[in-house]
């Protein structure tokens, strides 16, 4: 659905909702708009202003159970493991190597290399959220 603010050839503003900027399109093209004060048939957009929130939103309070089950595990991760940034995949492989101390380590890799340590048979699983970015 989308609103539109209208007005017809006389000047009247009004709005009304459109299953699809499509379906205003083709009404439009038909003649089968009218306005809401006169009845003109000869209806166009208004310049129409986002709709923006203006009442801040407190991004870091979970809004509901999974968003407090998703930071609860964010926590667990952050607490008991590493972050080893963008060298994970370099220091996976030497975990799995037994060249580093074995430990639980979490960061970022590309696809082509999460895929190689995952077909090499080294254990590594997605985590559903982005890292924050950890200061050096």
């Amino acid at each position: 659905m989308v609103r539109y603010s209208l007005s017809c050839a006389d000047g009247h503003l009004f709005e009304s909702w459109f299953q699809s900027a499509k379906a205003f399109d083709d009404l439009a093209a038909r003649g089968l708009l009218t306005c809401a004060e006169c009845g003109s048939n000869k209806v166009e957009k208004a310049l129409m202003a986002p709709s923006v929130s203006t009442s801040p939103k407190d991004l870091t309070t979970p809004q509901d159970k999974r968003e407090a089950m998703l930071a609860a595990m964010r926590r667990h991760v952050e607490e008991n493991s590493d972050y080893v940034g963008l060298s994970f995949a370099a220091e996976a492989r030497k975990i799995h190597a037994g060249d580093a101390p074995e430990r639980n380590i979490w960061g970022e890799a590309k696809p082509d290399e999460a895929k190689a340590l995952i077909e090499d048979g080294i254990p590594v699983a997605p985590l559903p959220f982005v890292p924050k970015r950890q200061a050096n």
